[in-house]
């Protein structure tokens, strides 16, 4: 006789990051396909935005599965837009249960959504006026009302602490370490010695970050849902503080403008607290240090406000082992930003988007590129044909980029930092997996590509050959339990 307290059928549902990084959306089906059983339990694990070619975001576009009336409750890992960016729309279609998240995920993820939701309505108001589009009315994906429907419907909860989302049914997070308020989750099924731990990675950090604490150790598990971003690769451990601080030190030495295009969520934060280590060092003189993102700034407060997140020795400015540069300054208005793409050097600007895919850096660009005294140095990943990845690999051979309908002159240094990744590599999943103390039977590989996930599913069979090991390259839906 069955265990009462047993669910009959555990199902895992992968709707999203299945042979690619985004789009994150998996389900957690606790009681179907038994006749005795009563309605399922379904749980969303991220609801993230598909990203990069237009056949990826074409997916943005078509219903979300599963339906709205059929999820009980929505988890989220953390606030990156591959991960959330699908929630204003979901609400939309008509979900209304809570979103439950951290409280670092909960700021982050207005901040984001918000920013995104306007983004979508000015492109479609843009496409309207010019026709550009194939649409005879073309809309946004989703609007500032669906982003507040979604902000509205998020439930703090605490790290390390179990919370009940139905009979014998219940969930913890557990720090990632990959941004602010990004976590691992864990669902408890059943009860006693018949209970199951299922695990939901999210994007995992890495212990070599200057500004991050590292995500947790995990106790045990039985099944493990495992992000394979970096799964094929194994990053560089030369020290990138000392290759940022020799690129700065040249530049600011011939009266050059050091120009950093920086994601605003992340990245910002730690080429800020790595500028300040270098200041303290002596490595690099004391210059102005303008941020100029409004996103940026936004996040960088709610970096500040995050101690259980990050391991900075002190506060906001203070002391020899403060934050942020000595004279750090932010822009607020389109005219401080342009005030500061006039300014002479030396001085350093860190400016968003990262890979060149629009925003302020781009007016930066255009003002600096032509003068060799100066760099533009590259702190992250630059994706197959974004303005970044050219600039980086062809930009200096070319001599010129395309910025604003005109042709720049690269006449300034374009400089990479590559070892900067919030994400873990394969040396740094391999290692989690291996300090699990009761390790998993099954573990799913999602959030990587195909040749991500089976080197990835390669090495871990071969430090942990009783462990069976499933990359999941299409959406689809296994049984668990």
């Amino acid at each position: 006789m069955k265990n009462a307290n047993q669910p009959t059928n555990v199902f895992l549902e992968f709707h999203g990051a299945a042979g690619e990084v985004t789009g994150s959306r998996s389900v957690l089906r606790i009681g179907a396909g038994d006749a005795n059983s009563q309605v399922p339990l379904r749980i969303m694990v991220d609801c993230g935005l598909f990203q990069g070619s237009s056949d990826s975001r074409a997916q943005n576009w078509e219903p979300t599965l599963p339906r709205p009336a059929d999820i009980s409750a929505i988890v989220l890992t953390h606030a990156h837009l591959d991960h959330s960016g699908r929630l204003p729309r979901y609400c939309h279609e008509g979900y209304g249960g809570p979103i439950y998240c951290t409280d670092g995920t909960a700021g982050l993820g207005k901040i984001l959504l918000l920013d995104a939701a306007f983004l979508e309505e000015e492109q479609a108001a843009y496409a309207r006026r010019t026709g550009y589009s194939r649409h005879k009315n073309p809309l946004p994906l989703f609007t500032e009302h669906d982003a507040n429907l979604a902000i509205d419907q998020f439930k703090v909860v605490p790290r390390n602490v179990w919370q009940k989302l139905g009979e014998n049914v219940s969930f913890q997070f557990l720090r990632g370490g990959h941004i602010t308020g990004a976590s691992l989750v864990q669902f408890a099924i059943g009860t006693g010695d018949i209970s199951r731990i299922v695990t939901f990675s999210g994007d995992l950090g890495n212990d070599r970050s200057l500004t991050m604490r590292p995500p947790v150790d995990l106790v045990e598990t039985d099944i493990l849902v495992l992000e394979s971003t970096y799964g094929s690769r194994i990053q560089s451990r030369q020290p990138a503080l000392e290759m940022l601080g020799g690129i700065i030190a040249r530049t600011l030495a011939r009266n050059g403008v050091v120009v950093i295009p920086a994601f605003a969520v992340g990245r910002t934060q730690e080429i800020l607290y790595m500028i300040r280590l270098l200041e303290n060092k002596k490595a690099i003189p004391q210059v102005p240090v303008v941020l100029d993102s409004p996103m940026a700034s936004a996040a960088t407060r709610m970096f500040l406000q995050h101690s259980e997140d990050h391991q900075i020795a002190t506060g906001f400015n203070g002391g020899p082992d403060g934050f942020l540069p000595r004279y750090f300054e932010t822009t607020h208005s389109s005219d401080e930003s342009m005030a500061a793409c006039m300014r002479e050097g030396p001085m350093i600007v860190i400016s968003a988007s990262g890979m060149l895919n629009g925003g302020r850096v781009l007016h930066h660009l255009k003002t600096r590129l032509p003068d060799a005294r100066n760099s533009v140095v590259f702190v992250g990943y630059q994706a197959e044909g974004t303005k970044g990845r050219y600039l980086v690999e062809k930009g200096k051979e070319e001599g010129r980029v395309r910025i604003f309908h005109a042709e720049v002159p690269v006449e300034a240094d374009v400089e990479s930092v590559d070892n900067l990744s919030a994400h873990a590599d394969q040396e740094d999943l391999v290692g989690w997996v291996g300090r699990i103390q009761r390790r998993p039977k099954k573990i799913f590989l999602n959030h990587g590509s195909k040749e991500s996930s089976e080197a990835l599913k390669t090495r871990l069979e071969h430090a942990f050959p009783e462990i069976e090991i499933l990359p999941i390259h299409s959406q689809g839906e296994f049984r668990i339990s």
